[in-house]
């Protein structure tokens, strides 16, 4: 059996600021998860979100659901 490895990437909008989140989208179709962590601590917590979740907070985020910071 083979398991698949979380594939981190953060987002083509990030200045590189400091104050990111990686996302593995490549375990929503084996898992229905997708995993999350702050890129400044690649070998700290993993929050594992259930898929449908995540994507009602991207949603909301898009649909400017969350204010502004």
């Amino acid at each position: 059996m083979m398991t698949a490895s979380p594939r981190w990437f953060k987002s083509s909008y990030s200045n590189n600021g400091g104050q990111c989140i990686e996302v593995a989208v490549n375990l929503v179709a084996p898992r229905g998860v997708v995993p999350v962590r702050d890129s400044k601590d690649p070998a700290g917590p993993v929050l594992n979100l259930p898929a449908s979740a995540f994507a009602a907070f991207v949603t909301g985020v898009k649909a400017g659901g969350f204010g502004t910071v």
